[in-house]
């Protein structure tokens, strides 16, 4: 069974059917009901969401170009150093725990940056959908233009490549200010593993 056909049958649509936003808004409205903590809230698209659906990711430039510069405006950089503890980013990467309707609100969430990215290199298993990040700190050093970069990149990846598939956790509460640096730590420190 193609994608198309197996995403048309979880739908409930027909196989021939090109199903539009609003068909699937639908259906998720229809089959989705809050539970815990995961609110009927989650399915509210915000002007970047639209616009990166409505154009199968593939936004013109003048629609991505502002809303890029919308989302950069709502990064919040900390002063001095952006490195924090490589050792407690490395945790939180691993971890996938946190915002699902059975986590505790307010519990420090996780990353799951091993779900997407091949960070170090006596890691097993990694995701594939983001770019290897082996070696980053490595290749790139760590000055503060880098830091700046990193910490605004996973705080809110969207102000740099709108239809992105890794998540605003910055903007979205996902991780604290002080869980992204020690992220930023994970990627620049050279003694963390992903520097090795």
């Amino acid at each position: 069974m193609s994608r198309f056909a197996l995403l048309c049958a979880l739908l409930s649509l027909p196989a021939w059917a090109d199903p539009t936003p609003a068909d699937v808004q639908k259906v998720l409205q229809r089959d989705l009901h809050p539970r815990g903590q995961a609110g009927m809230d989650r399915l509210n698209q915000d002007a970047v969401q639209r616009a990166c659906t409505q154009s199968r990711d593939h936004p013109a430039p003048d629609v991505a170009k502002p809303l890029e510069a919308e989302q950069m405006k709502t990064i919040a950089f900390p002063e001095g150093s952006l490195i924090g503890d490589w050792k407690k980013g490395e945790a939180i990467a691993q971890s996938g725990r946190g915002m699902t309707w059975n986590d505790k609100p307010g519990e420090p969430a996780g990353g799951s940056c091993y779900n997407c990215h091949e960070l170090a290199p006596r890691e097993m298993s990694h995701g594939t959908i983001g770019p290897s990040l082996k070696g980053f700190g490595r290749t790139r050093g760590n000055g503060a233009d880098i830091q700046r970069y990193v910490y605004g990149k996973v705080y809110n990846a969207k102000a740099y490549s709108l239809c992105t598939q890794m998540p605003r956790f910055g903007t979205s509460g996902t991780l604290t200010p002080q869980q992204i640096k020690d992220l930023v730590g994970l990627l620049l420190d050279p003694a963390s593993p992903v520097n090795q």
